[in-house]
């Protein structure tokens, strides 16, 4: 659209249906690369990709094209249905429903991609759990815990 000009800096976390560690270290760093391939097809710019067990975040800045709604969801869909064509995962994955949506200004690009890259390292230290409700309570975000993502620790 001419005349339009944005700066939308998106961190997206969304979890396995179940909360179950299925992500194997040997298929994350794949997953990854195809979730950026799938943000880049749907004229996003990804700025990171990365997760643990049952996790991923997706940071990106977000063209006007599309709403953040349709854009979690052709990731979360072409993923799963990646992940299950290649039988990667015993079984029928899926993801949870939902996701967790943050914005951030250009200026906090650099910690935010450091945060995302470092997650198998923070994930030593504190639960998805933790991490999640402290990420919704530091936007101040208000949650039901009843539709919060399901948690196993």
């Amino acid at each position: 659209m001419a005349n339009t000009y944005t700066q939308l800096n998106i961190h997206v976390v969304f979890a396995v249906k179940g909360r179950e560690n299925i992500l194997p270290s040997g298929l994350r760093p794949e997953l990854f690369k195809y979730i950026s391939g799938i943000l880049t097809n749907t004229r996003q710019f990804s700025l990171a990709v990365n997760g643990y067990k049952d996790h991923v975040h997706i940071f990106f800045e977000m063209s006007t094209d599309k709403s953040l709604s349709d854009i979690v969801r052709i990731v979360k869909a072409n993923s799963s249905k990646w992940i299950n064509k290649n039988s990667f995962i015993a079984g029928h994955f899926s993801w949870q429903e939902g996701y967790g949506g943050f914005s951030y200004s250009r200026s906090q690009r650099d910690s935010v991609i450091k945060y995302i890259m470092k997650q198998e390292e923070h994930h030593y230290q504190r639960t998805f759990r933790e991490e999640y409700l402290d990420m919704l309570k530091s936007f101040d975000i208000r949650f039901d815990d009843h539709y919060i993502f399901e948690f196993y620790d």
